[in-house]
């Protein structure tokens, strides 16, 4: 466990989560899988820093992007935040793993195109019959 020295200076989880936006519940989530480190106090109470603000930050644009955690564990070294927002430097590996997250998404939006089609006809069909009575 890391303790911080000094006293005073961090965030607490309830501060973090008013920042970021983001539910305390997400941010335990994020530390139970290791994507969120904070520092813990002498008394054992979480400690943040502005820099976790980033990070949650990064993490829930990752997340928005289609990724799991556990991915962005894996590659969360690849994160940059600049001028243009939060983006990733093509690590190793992370190609493959972008692509399989878009034919993903590709193949759900062509589920949900045949759904939207088999509702039209749905609709289509019952107001022909309830036209029909």
């Amino acid at each position: 466990m890391k303790v911080k020295s000094g006293s005073g200076g961090g965030m607490r989880i309830g501060e973090l989560s008013a920042l970021s936006g983001v539910s305390a519940r997400a941010l335990r989530h994020y530390e139970d899988v290791g994507i969120l480190v904070p520092d813990r106090s002498s008394s054992g109470y979480r400690d943040y820093s502005l820099a976790d603000v980033t990070r949650v930050a990064q993490i829930r644009a990752l997340i928005c992007a289609g990724m799991g955690t556990s991915t962005i564990k894996r590659y969360f070294d690849c994160v940059r935040t600049g001028d243009r927002g939060t983006q990733l430097q093509m690590c190793p590996d992370l190609r493959a793993e972008l692509d399989l997250i878009a034919e993903a998404l590709t193949a759900k939006q062509a589920q949900l195109q045949r759904t939207q089609e088999q509702l039209r006809r749905l609709t289509s069909t019952s107001r022909g019959l309830g036209e029909a009575r």
